[in-house]
């Protein structure tokens, strides 16, 4: 690289020089983890679902931060930028889940990685993920190999392929134990996937569960029974005629969404089958329409869920 102007498109590029003027940026890493070294918060980073880029929200991310450590589940397009915005510098990040490999929800996994690196990542980083997950990380690293040879030796950085670490669950049950989190998966109802999940973080103080990406699932209820916090995705089904004339080139996209997604009434059906103390709605089906309101989204919702309700927005702490 040569040349400050060269520099400078490098920094856009990975996100360092947005990183570099967050707010407090490394300094207010620092308190933030020291505040939250005890504890666990959830970030909404991306609340829309779909792959569709634009519209308001950001594509399906969603953070947990447990004893200081950030957890990222799904890696939509803009989780670098959305981790940025929410204080995490991108060098700090350690474990990577993925409910489901739908483009979605994986598009931005190799860039987030490599972000992560170009702006100083050291550490290893374990990802999470249904079959084929290892195949998708070698892939995306044999894309880059150009650009990452020429860094080691250039920059002096580690090899990134040597800090990412895939794992591959096949089956409901334990994905991940340490000291301060246990996960643990069930397979969920959003075909033509199969190996679709819905997962359950219960840590010291708090149990959090993240449906991923599903139709009405008497699985996941038996997964959130009791959960302090329940990530559903939700399907607005009255907005779907205005999402279809936006795509143009799926002819089958409504039998797709119809059975792949859950209803606001089903969710709040989930909900209160599994006595959740709280609902957060979202990965919103259409997520891009700003005719739908938050009363339209939780009017089904209410009909059998009389909890704690809240509308998620990205950046949204819960």
């Amino acid at each position: 690289m040569t040349g400050t102007a060269d520099r400078r498109r490098f920094l856009l590029n990975t996100g360092a020089l947005a990183l570099a003027a967050a707010a407090g940026s490394t300094g207010a890493w620092a308190q933030e983890k020291s505040k939250d070294a005890a504890g666990t918060k959830i970030v909404l980073l991306g609340t829309k679902g779909g792959p569709r880029v634009g519209g308001g929200r950001k594509n399906p991310a969603t953070l947990l931060m447990i004893g200081g450590v950030p957890y990222v589940i799904d890696c939509g397009y803009g989780v670098s930028e959305q981790l940025v915005k929410a204080g995490v510098p991108l060098q700090n990040l350690r474990y990577i889940f993925f409910t489901h490999l739908h483009s979605d929800h994986n598009l931005e996994y190799g860039p987030l990685v490599y972000n992560a690196w170009a702006t100083g990542l050291k550490q290893r980083v374990d990802a999470y993920g249904p079959k084929t997950l290892k195949h998708q990380t070698l892939a995306y690293f044999d894309s880059m190999k150009f650009d990452i040879d020429i860094r080691i030796d250039d920059e002096g950085k580690p090899d990134p392929r040597k800090l990412v670490v895939p794992h591959e669950f096949f089956d409901n049950g334990l994905v991940m134990e340490n000291a301060d989190v246990k996960v643990t998966a069930t397979r969920v109802r959003h075909p033509p996937i199969a190996d679709a999940y819905a997962l359950r973080f219960d840590t010291k103080d708090r149990s959090v569960v993240i449906s991923g990406d599903t139709n009405y699932s008497p699985e996941l209820i038996e997964l959130a029974k009791g959960a302090d916090v329940l990530l559903h995705e939700v399907l607005y089904v009255p907005g779907l005629d205005s999402l279809l004339k936006r795509v143009t080139n799926a002819a089958t996209l409504r039998e797709h969404i119809v059975a792949s997604h859950t209803t606001t009434e089903d969710v709040g059906r989930v909900a209160a089958a599994a006595g959740v103390k709280k609902l957060v709605l979202h990965h919103f089906v259409p997520g891009d329409d700003p005719s739908i309101t938050d009363e339209m989204w939780t009017e089904g919702v209410r009909k059998h869920y009389s909890g704690d309700l809240v509308v998620g927005r990205d950046l949204m702490v819960i």
